[in-house]
């Protein structure tokens, strides 16, 4: 494995906005910035409560877009892969396992562990647990 010379840059670079973006929401919201609960939120709730997750999750997208056109070599931007039901079933699979575990990997390891949450601390183990088991498996396999 090749580990460019900018990719620590990129990491913390990466990790300073989300945690600034993850603060901000929780000041000006006091709601967690888990992103699979927001949306969630975008696409099933209405009314004046779907205000911020909608801003929220649309500053992800523009934030993104504008990262990969103004610096695509910074962003690391990859051709876009079509979807494949291979990618479909992975999708399907990562929302499940959110759903199961209220709330995404991001959300547990950024927010919930920044607050103590015991739940976190258990959802992370387990997230991480798993992840070493599918590469054992798959190494073996392969």
């Amino acid at each position: 494995m090749i580990i460019e010379p900018t990719a620590w840059l990129q990491a913390l670079f990466g990790g300073i906005l989300i945690g600034i973006a993850a603060t901000l929401y929780l000041a000006v919201t006091g709601r967690v910035a888990g992103i699979s609960g927001l949306l969630r939120a975008v696409v099933f709730e209405r009314g004046p409560r779907l205000g911020p997750p909608l801003f929220f999750v649309s500053g992800l997208l523009v934030a993104g877009m504008l990262g990969g056109l103004l610096m695509p070599e910074f962003f690391g931007v990859a051709p876009a892969a079509p979807l494949s039901p291979r990618m479909l079933g992975g999708l399907f699979l990562v929302g499940l396992g959110a759903t199961l575990a209220n709330g995404c990997t991001s959300g547990h390891g950024i927010c919930g562990l920044s607050r103590l949450s015991k739940r976190s601390f258990v959802a992370i183990a387990v997230f991480m647990l798993t992840g070493a088991l599918v590469v054992a498996v798959l190494a073996a396999l392969v």
